[in-house]
């Protein structure tokens, strides 16, 4: 079922829910996808359909203005947002009375869910745990790497499709943003300069990279948390995760592999296992905590 959750004064985020026959009595993972990404991205797809079969509730969340949801917010999504799912969490706590939520999340997703666990800490005994794939935990390198020359392809990707979103939310909302800086721009930087820090909130394109990092809060996570990221990842750079705020935490599990990309960490054909090496780490992973 589509459900609409507000978490602003004329702000919602569209999420589509996938209840077990008895959904209070069943463990729900929440999932958050990456960035320009959307509740009907491959590996959200089949996160939710293992997860399903596995017994539980899942809940596949847009961001703002993602997935076809522009018109249901005048604002931008960002990296920062982490409100939206601590409001998120509340929800499904009070009207929902769900007691045993984890949050998954990929790259800006898993950024997103590590920095709402930290800002949480041990307020909220529903939030179970974490599980965070290739997550931007640090936004200022994450983005420097992705404006290499190497990784034009997936540059130009991205920045083709924050332009258009631009242009379609312009549409929805008529006199509330300046396109004509659009066609000159030619890195997410200046994006997120003109528009993203701007919408957000934030000095400026410096002051949003740096504030929304979940790296600030990895500290503070109080729930167990497990982060899967790779050593040849093209714009999560791997040395992000060798900070005492992720090696002094005991609550907190780092898969670093060699191999996986960004976010793909696919395997050869295994009994009992599809290609999908994340996905099933993942479910094997919150498994045992709800069987413990």
């Amino acid at each position: 079922m589509t459900r609409r959750f507000t978490t602003e004064p004329r702000t919602q985020l569209q999420g589509f829910c996938h209840w077990q026959s008895h959904p209070r009595s069943s463990p729900t993972l929440i999932l958050l996808h990456g960035l320009e990404g959307s509740a009907d991205s491959h590996y959200m797809r089949g996160m939710t359909t293992k997860a399903y079969r596995a017994g539980f509730n899942v809940i596949r969340m847009n961001q703002r203005t993602c997935g076809g949801s522009d018109h249901l917010t005048p604002t931008l999504y960002n990296s920062g947002l982490s409100n939206d799912y601590r409001a998120i969490i509340q929800e499904l706590r009070e009207r929902d009375h769900l007691s045993r939520m984890w949050l998954v999340g990929y790259s800006m997703g898993g950024n997103l869910a590590l920095k709402a666990a930290g800002e949480m800490g041990q307020s909220d005994p529903t939030l179970a745990g974490v599980v965070a794939v290739s997550p931007n935990i640090d936004p200022t390198l994450c983005v420097a790497a992705l404006e290499q020359p190497r990784n034009w392809l997936y540059h130009w990707h991205f920045l083709s499709s924050l332009k258009a979103r631009m242009r379609r939310k312009a549409a929805l909302f008529p006199d509330t943003w300046d396109l004509s800086p659009l066609g000159s721009m030619k890195t997410i930087t200046q994006f997120d300069e003109a528009y993203t820090a701007r919408d957000g909130g934030y000095r400026d394109v410096v002051d949003y990279y740096d504030r929304a990092g979940a790296r600030h809060v990895l500290h503070q996570i109080a729930v167990p948390t497990l982060i899967i990221t790779a050593q040849d990842d093209p714009f999560i750079p791997a040395t992000m995760f060798d900070t005492p705020a992720i090696r002094h935490n005991s609550n907190i599990t780092l898969m670093m592999l060699r191999y996986g990309g960004h976010c793909g960490f696919f395997q050869k054909r295994c009994p009992q296992e599809d290609r999908f090496w994340a996905e099933n780490r993942i479910l094997e992973w919150v498994g045992r905590m709800v069987t413990t």
